[in-house]
């Protein structure tokens, strides 16, 4: 078939405007920063994280403002699968352009996440996940581990409760990477300090909702000390349960978030104790934090793994900024974590701090208790400070981490 003039003229205009297009779209990709924001938004753990932490993590994009660079924020349900969490991050990282991954809770996928950013040299920022084997034997030189562990936890509120006479115990654990590694970091807490456990039982997760016969199990023991290793709704509902049976036990919620006061109201929570390493009055910085904060997220007050996507986020672009859009595009994970790294971290949220060799982030640790409803002010007015750990000495000791890279 033969072209006219007219045609042909046409077909090259077309593939030039393409061409321009493309090209506008490469540059602008280069000159884009993008982050994925991973984690549950329909189970368990969707207002521990969830919506919250995206809104967190695009306030800091909002507040980091234009450095010469765009930043884009994307978001997926990796509903507390592994696969589905690890399919999720090669699709991002390969396909997606995405830079850097945050949040990522269920220390089952976030371990999945973590082998794949590895793998692939790509930055990732865990904030919702526990397990210490990020910063330990599931180390890489491309994760940042940002607010809390399961030796922190361990050691601020399980130290506090077995001092408090706590000294025997009997755990009720998720079943998966979380709740294993909380168990045993807590229970090596409570034998150094002279106590003893008496039993355990592991709970299927996720899906388990009654926490009856777990309950009685853990009654009949004669512990002291029911230590609860789960979180988000199985703690909501654990401490729901023991209260409408009337276990007499002192309950010990080994991760809890403020968010999870807030679900349980303060006539059921009150009194328990719980560890974080934010809260929205504790100072006129975590107070203007909040502030903003709440005007995207009204009706779920941050706790610390959404000022942690906050926070981490914030951290990341000032590294990004000090190395140059340019060359952080083209450098890999660790080039960046390393920079991360270099630079001390503070904003709102946390203060001042700093990440360690191993990628464990230093920040300090508190203990708080919740108000009895008399105590309390107003909205989200929850939690006394029983004592607080420094920055130094709430993490477990670089040298006991076993960390690979730290060797060579």
């Amino acid at each position: 078939m033969s072209l006219s003039r007219r045609s042909l003229l046409g077909t090259t205009a077309a593939a030039a405007t393409a061409f321009g297009a493309a090209r506008s779209g490469r540059a602008q990709a280069a000159n884009t920063i993008k982050i994925g924001v991973l984690n549950d938004q329909s189970g368990p753990y969707r207002d521990t994280g969830g919506v919250t932490s995206v809104a967190c993590t695009k306030l800091a994009v909002a507040e980091f403002a234009a450095k010469g660079f765009n930043v884009e924020v994307v978001a997926a349900d990796h509903q507390n699968k592994p696969d589905v969490g690890a399919e999720i991050a090669r699709q991002w990282y390969d396909r997606d352009g995405v830079d850097m991954i945050i949040d990522v809770p269920t220390s089952s996928v976030a371990l999945a996440v973590a082998g794949v950013a590895k793998e692939k040299n790509k930055l990732h920022i865990n904030v919702g996940a526990a397990t210490s084997d990020l910063t330990g034997k599931s180390c890489a030189p491309s994760l940042i581990h940002w607010c809390y562990d399961t030796y922190m936890l361990a050691k601020s509120t399980g130290g506090a409760t077995v001092k408090a006479g706590g000294d025997s115990w009997f755990f009720v654990t998720a079943d998966y990477a979380f709740g294993q590694q909380l168990q045993k970091d807590t229970t090596a807490f409570v034998t150094a300090a002279g106590g003893k456990v008496m039993g355990s039982v592991a709970y299927p997760f996720p899906g388990t909702t009654d926490f009856s016969s777990f309950l009685l199990q853990a009654q009949a023991s004669g512990a002291k000390v029911l230590g609860l290793c789960n979180a988000g709704g199985d703690t909501v509902n654990s401490i729901k349960q023991a209260h409408e049976f009337g276990v007499k036990m002192k309950l010990a919620a080994m991760l809890m978030f403020i968010t999870d006061v807030n679900a349980l109201g303060l006539d059921v929570a009150q009194g328990l104790t719980l560890t974080e390493s934010f809260y929205w009055d504790l100072n006129d910085r975590t107070r203007a934090f909040t502030e903003r904060a709440k005007k995207v997220t009204p009706n779920n007050w941050p706790n610390m793994v959404h000022a942690g996507c906050y926070s981490g986020t914030l951290h990341f672009l000032k590294a990004v900024a000090d190395m140059g859009i340019e060359a952080a595009k083209k450098g890999t994970g660790t080039a960046i974590a390393e920079r991360m790294k270099a630079m001390p971290t503070d904003d709102d949220a946390f203060g001042k701090g700093s990440i360690r060799a191993d990628g464990r982030g230093l920040f300090k640790s508190y203990l708080f208790q919740v108000k009895t409803p008399a105590e309390s002010k107003g909205k989200w007015d929850y939690y006394k400070v029983m004592g607080e750990t420094s920055a130094t000495e709430a993490w477990r000791p670089l040298a006991d981490g076993g960390c690979y890279y730290l060797k060579s």
